[in-house]
Parts: C-alpha cells; sequence; structure tokens
C-alpha cells in the first residue's frame, strides 16, 4: 500500500475500476438470474417455496455452478481490461515522464484488440472459467448452509443473518479461487510482458518452480478482507429485491 501510494499516489488505489463498476450491474444479474431460474428448474420451487420446500444442496451448488460458468465468459474481456490497468505501475505524472501504455478502459480494449486479436480479449477466460464455475457452486452452498443453521424452518432469515451468511460465503469462495485467480492474473498479463505461457498448467508450474508454492495464496488476506462487507450487502440486497417482487 505504501510503494503504491509513493510511486502511484492515491488515484493508484482506483486504477482499473471504471470498468468493474460500469459491468458490476451485469455480471451480477447474469450470476443470481442465473441461479435463480436454474435453481427453478432443478427443484420446480418458486423463491417464495423454497423456506418451507429448501432445495437440496447438490441443487444449490449444481445452479451456482451453471450461473459462475455463464458469469464468467461475460466477465472475462472487463477482467482482462481490469487486470492490464492495474498493472500499469506507471509513477505519478512529471514533466519527462514516458506517457502510460494504456490511456483508459476503452484505449486498452483497443489496444488489445489491435496487438492480440479478438481472443486477446479472453486471454485467461478458461482459468477464469475454471475459477469461477466450481467456487460460485461453493458460494451458494456455504449461502444456504450458513442461513439454515440461524433460521427455524419455514421462516425466512432475517437481515443481520443474511448479512454474516454473506459475508462468508464470500471468504469462502475466495478461499477457493485464490489459487486459479492467481494463475489468471499471471496469464492475462502474459500478453504485456510478452510472454506466452503454454498453458494453464504450464503457467502453474513456471510460478511454483520460480516463487514457491505460496504464490498461490498472494493477495488472499486482502481478498477476504474485501469479500465480508461486499458479498453481505450484494446478498441482502438480492434477499430484498425478491421479496420485493415477489
Amino acid at each position: 500500500m505504501v510503494k503504491t501510494y509513493r510511486h502511484e499516489s492515491l488515484l493508484g488505489f482506483f486504477k482499473g475500476m471504471s470498468f468493474p463498476i460500469a459491468s458490476i450491474a451485469v455480471v451480477n444479474s447474469v450470476l443470481f438470474g442465473v441461479y435463480s431460474n436454474s435453481l427453478l428448474v432443478l427443484t420446480a420451487t418458486s423463491h417464495q417455496e423454497r423456506r418451507a420446500q429448501p432445495p437440496s444442496y447438490s441443487h444449490v451448488f449444481i445452479a451456482g455452478c451453471i450461473g459462475g460458468f455463464l458469469q464468467a465468459y461475460c466477465l472475462a474481456p472487463f477482467d482482462l481490461i481490469k487486470v492490464r490497468l492495474q498493472n500499469q505501475t506507471e509513477p505519478r505524472a512529471q514533466p519527462g515522464s514516458p506517457p502510460p501504455r494504456y490511456r483508459g478502459p476503452v484505449h486498452c480494449a483497443a489496444s488489445i484488440f489491435q496487438e492480440e486479436g479478438p481472443r486477446g480479449l479472453f486471454r485467461g477466460a478458461w482459468a477464469l472459467t475454471l475459477r469461477d464455475t466450481p467456487t460460485l457452486g461453493i458460494y451458494f452452498v456455504t449461502y444456504e448452509w450458513l442461513c439454515r443453521q440461524s433460521t427455524p424452518d419455514g421462516q425466512n432469515p432475517s437481515s443481520a443473518t443474511v448479512l454474516v451468511a454473506g459475508g462468508f460465503a464470500g471468504i469462502t469462495s475466495w478461499v477457493t479461487a485464490t489459487p486459479l485467480d492467481v494463475i489468471k492474473s499471471r496469464m492475462q498479463m502474459a500478453g504485456l510482458k510478452q510472454r506466452e505461457y503454454r498453458g494453464m498448467l504450464d503457467c502453474m508450474v513456471s510460478s511454483a518452480r520460480q516463487e514457491g508454492l505460496g504464490v498461490f495464496f498472494r493477495g488472499l488476506t486482502i481478498n477476504s478482507a474485501r469479500a465480508f462487507p461486499v458479498n453481505a450487502v450484494t446478498f441482502l440486497s438480492y434477499e430484498y429485491l425478491l421479496h420485493a417482487w415477489g
């Protein structure tokens, strides 16, 4: 944090955020919409009926995996641009300092398209898919399990229960997702650094040889700290909207 502030000022902490902010509503609507509708198909029960007839954890997991799989492909280009911009570590503007490689998210997307082709925008997409598919299954199972443990049968969970369950579901998902998130980010940066991995396995082996197994859990602490409040509010909003719209 100190190095980032000294090198790039306070704005360095917000690099690459315009695209995620612009896309978060779409990405979450895809995830939760697909999850809810997949659960509806699997269980033939509406959201209101699920508290009286709770779905099995296997159905929750499958529905979460389907949502995660489809979300990953919607998210892939946005995530790539975010990672490229965040790893662009130019210093604060000074006279004579070189300009940044990317001037913003649109310029970043156009540059990747021109230099790496359409497939370049989906660099790391398989790692992202493998990260999100099982992780989001675990995410929804954790949320459901915690809600059921704290709520009498047939009743809706309280707001406090939803907040706590959502927060811990977010932390659990990042614990399982972090190793593949590291691999995904490295593959996304490979095009910028003019380095080509032969695939995910090559990236994993190269990273472990050069930096040890601990490299696969870099960023876990800060991701977990961020995950609790973000996912607590996300699930509270989800439950509120479902009840409000019947």
